[in-house]
């Protein structure tokens, strides 16, 4: 696990030590991702919430304007980040969420279903599958 000294963070081997990245709440991120990787998660407020008291760096009430803007930063950072989208949010058009799922990479796009129904949730894989197996594989 990671040391903290003075505002800066030690690798676990003890050697070099690098400026803490604290997320927006001041928390420190998991001692298992390194200064560049990222854990970005955006959505309704109640859904977010719960990710920030992990270190995810998060963005209450978004709407797809907030996405774009997120994920183009996270484009011309270079970080690595997996990012999470309430489903509302990843079903999105924008150009930006669509340069990313189309590309693959650094940068890994996912949903998580609404806090207040998710027996609403039907992941888009669930198309693929159906399309390619047949409407029977999925029950």
């Amino acid at each position: 696990m990671n040391m903290r000294e003075g505002g800066r963070v030690k690798g676990k081997g003890g050697g070099e030590t690098y400026p803490s990245p604290l997320n927006a709440n001041g928390v420190d991120p998991s001692p298992f991702t390194t200064p560049s990787d990222r854990l970005v998660v955006l959505g309704s407020a109640g859904l977010v919430e719960g990710f920030g008291l992990i270190g995810a760096e998060i963005h209450p009430d978004a709407d797809e304007a907030r996405v774009e803007a997120v994920l183009a930063a996270l484009l011309a950072s270079g970080q690595a980040a997996l990012v999470l989208l309430e489903s509302h949010l990843a079903h999105g058009g924008g150009p930006m969420l669509a340069q990313l799922r189309n590309s693959g990479g650094r940068i890994v796009v996912t949903e998580l279903p609404p806090l207040y129904a998710p027996q609403d949730y039907a992941p888009a894989v669930d198309q693929v599958v159906s399309a390619v197996l047949g409407a029977d594989a999925l029950k």
